[in-house]
This record gives C-alpha cells, structure tokens and sequence, in this order.
C-alpha cells in the first residue's frame, strides 16, 4: 500500500504531504483511479495526527489532485494539477472544483476603489512631464523624490521625522526583510525573533540558510526576560519583530515593553529589524525606534495599509549606519527598485490621496473587525489595538487542524496552523485574514463557517462523555 516519502524543511506538514502526492502522481507511483490509503491508517504509518492527513487530503481534492466520495474513499485524479505556492492566492473568492473557495490565508488589507486616484496621479505627473524616470534604471537606494515623499508619508502616519537620506526605497516589505538578512547575515547565522513569526520572514531565512531562533512571548508580545536570555545563549546580533498587531497572534507590545526590548538590545549589541506592517491600524504607541535609535531599522511598507500591488517600502536606517552594505544587497536581489509604484505614491503623498486611501482601509478594517467580533465572540483574542485586518483563535495544534479542515470542506481556505510557528513552544491556533475576501457578504459566509466549525469541534470533543 501506499506510503509516501515526507521532504524535510518547514513547511507545514499537511503541504509536504500535498507535495508527496503530486510527486508520486507525475512520477507514476499513483495511478489515476487508484484508492489512497484510509485517512487514520495513513496518519498511524506515517506518525502523525489525523488532523494533518485530513487537511492535506482535503488541500489535494482542491487543488485537483484527488477525488473524495464519502463511503468509498479518495482516489487519484487523472491530471495532477500545478501546486501553487502558500500562502498566496489570489484575492477573494476563488472557484475551484466548481465550489466557490473564500481565501483568508492573504494578509492584504481590505479593497477600496483605488482605480479613480491612480488614474488621476498617472495624468497629474504626465502633465507635470515626471514620468520619465519610470522608464529608466534609478540610483540604488531609489528615486530622490520618492524617498523625499516617504519622509513627509512616515511623518504624517507614522509620527516619525527622518531624513531622505537615511532611507532606502525597497520593492515591497518582503523585498526589504531579504535584503537586511542577507546583507547583515551569513548561512549559518542566527535571528531571532517572536516564537511565532511572519511566515515571509521564515521562508526569507530558509532561502539564505539563515536560522532562525524563536523568543518566547507573553500577552503584551516578545518577552524581554527570554529575549536576554537567548541573545547570550545564541550570540545572535540581529532581531527581527513585529511589535504592533504581531502578524499572527495580533498582540501589541506596550510602551514599556517596548523600552525594555531596546534595552536588552542595547545591553546584547542586538540590530533590531522593526516590522511595522500593521502600525496604521493600532493605537500608533511609539515605534521601538524612539527608544533604541542607533540600532533599529525600521520598516514601513505600503502592502498592507495602502495598495499591495505597488510592491513599495522603506527601510529607515540608523545614523553611521553603513549604507553601501545595503545598497550592494539592493543591486545583488533586484538592482533598483522600480519607479513606477513610486511615482504615483509620491503623487499621492503631494495631493493628500494617500491619507485619504488609508482612512477608507482603516474605515473598511473596523468594520470588518467588527463583524469577526459578532461572529467569533469570545474564541478570538481581542488585539492590541482598535482592529487588526488579522484575528488570532487560540487552538491545540489539534483542534487547529481540525478547524482548518472542516472549514476548507465548507469552502473557506484559513493559514496552515503552524504556517508561523519557529519554536515549540509557540501559540497554536489560527490566523483569519479579514481583508482577503472582496466584499463583506464573503466575509459573512467565511465567519459563519469557521464559527460552526469551532461548534461543531467542540461537540465532538464531548461526545463520549459522562
């Protein structure tokens, strides 16, 4: 019987399997019509959960791989469909295997109508004849005007005074954590970071053979007591965190707090990376920045706050820091950024459109916060400010995937559990993205959903009981 070969790496388990699948489907070892092995049998050969085998067997019927008849069981496709990658998926509802698929893996913050203001800053920048650099290579660290515009963009919505010069334009937040961890790091080296992570930042390090060194967290986010302790027992100079809506578990560090982490950073010689993706949502506490300026690097990107198809942020880099180390990464992953995206954003920046975007984005968050609020109750932790485009249920690993698997068979597709977790003993639970869905009656159905799966688990875990 069928027993498939697991690859190594971080990715979820129920994706490997997945891949497993598809691999030994091209490669002839499953034929088309034959029947895989039962879901609870396989989980015991391979020793694993059930809920894992479930999940993935469940992720290969979407993707095509696999036809499920309840009584019979699941059986190999003709074609083995191209997998995609995780997390990314295409905005909102999805059709797939001719069942509509509502996405809330994709942090991107809520649709507004954006079309109207790009249209109008194309044809206010033709008229004022500045187009031209959008068709040309541009300096490393960006065009002059786009950094200048970011400075009066981070002083308006960020409370931040920096110099153009300090800042180096990037093609996107993802494009800005690869490029400090491979111009500050080597193979081998260690960051630190949350015991739960941004799961950009776990494929970054992957990529370039960094590590990556999770730091236990409280209710207020990273722990500044095991933050200490791990620096001296690893000897690791840089860390990476997202203070603000901690991307997944929504937690927010206080002012204190904030205090304290530079202080340990300051007492380790720790370079802090601040990812503040969320900050537009919060109660905007003072950046980490304020209080350990000579050794954060402070990033600001547009993704999730803005538009995330411009591909733009800004790293903030400290004074004396040694800008060419940088700007030889900028040239070695990309050569420049591009200018386009940038030239409207200063457009934006100039005319108010940009201000204006963000209040609608916060406007439209609120409320769909306030509808994961009805829905889910108590079963979510109330975040670290106003609303957060991204909720946290806290969960066994377990009870995770089980969730996650009886939501995907009702149509609604939520983060692989343990897509962010770096260490053992990290929060479980799942991740639902609120901006994903186009509109606000997808956003019902999937709430809706998740909510009678929560339900429906719970009374599961009763049954038998006397």
């Amino acid at each position: 019987m069928w027993t498939p070969a697991l690859a190594d790496g971080h990715a979820p388990l129920y994706e490997r399997l997945v891949s497993a699948i598809d691999h030994d489907m091209r490669a002839g070892v499953l034929s088309a019509g034959e029947r895989l092995p039962p879901q609870r049998e396989l989980a015991f050969r391979l020793g694993v959960s059930v809920g894992s085998v479930t999940r993935a067997y469940a992720e290969a019927e979407r993707r095509g791989l696999l036809s499920a008849h309840v009584g019979r069981g699941s059986f190999v496709r003709a074609q083995a469909a191209p997998l995609r990658d995780v997390p990314t998926r295409e905005r909102g509802a999805m059709i797939a295997q001719d069942r509509s698929v509502v996405d809330l893996r994709c942090n991107t913050p809520p649709p507004v109508s954006l079309v109207g203001a790009l249209n109008a800053a194309l044809a206010d920048l033709a008229v004022r004849g500045v187009l031209e650099p959008a068709l040309q290579y541009v300096q490393g660290a960006g065009l002059p005007a786009v950094r200048e515009a970011a400075t009066l963009w981070l002083d308006r919505q960020f409370g931040l005074q920096v110099q153009a010069g300090d800042l180096v334009q990037c093609n996107g937040g993802q494009h800005a954590l690869a490029l400090v961890f491979s111009s500050l790091c080597r193979p081998g080296d260690t960051v630190l970071c949350e015991s739960s992570t941004f799961y950009g930042a776990r494929m970054a390090a992957e990529h370039f053979g960094i590590a990556m060194r999770g730091v236990a967290m409280d209710a207020e986010g990273l722990s500044p007591e095991a933050l200490d302790r791990v620096a001296v027992e690893t000897r690791s100079r840089l860390l990476f965190t997202v203070p603000t809506l901690h991307n997944p578990t929504s937690r927010t560090m206080s002012v204190q707090r904030r205090k304290e982490i530079a202080e340990v950073a300051r007492a380790r010689d720790l370079l802090i990376l601040e990812d503040d993706a969320y900050y537009s949502y919060s109660g905007k506490p003072p950046q980490i920045a304020r209080f350990a300026p000579e050794r954060t690097i402070y990033l600001a990107s547009l993704s999730k706050g803005v538009c995330p198809g411009f591909r733009l942020a800004f790293l903030v880099l400290p004074q004396l820091f040694p800008v060419e180390r940088m700007l030889r990464g900028v040239r070695a992953l990309g050569y420049c950024p591009p200018a386009l995206g940038g030239l409207v954003f200063s457009q934006w920046v100039a005319d108010g459109r940009v201000d204006a975007i963000m209040a609608d984005v916060r406007k439209e968050a609120s409320a769909r916060f306030a509808m994961a609020q009805a829905a889910l109750g108590t079963a979510m932790t109330q975040p670290g400010g106003p609303c957060s485009p991204h909720v946290w249920l806290p969960l066994s690993p377990l009870a995770a995937e089980q969730v996650a698997a009886r939501a995907l068979r009702s149509g609604v597709e939520l983060t692989p559990p343990d897509a962010s977790t770096v260490s053992q003993d990290a929060d479980s639970g799942l991740r639902l993205c609120l901006g994903a869905p186009d509109d606000r009656a997808s956003l019902a159905m999937a709430l809706s959903v998740v909510s009678e799966a929560l339900v429906r688990r719970e009374e599961l875990a009763c049954e038998g009981v006397v």
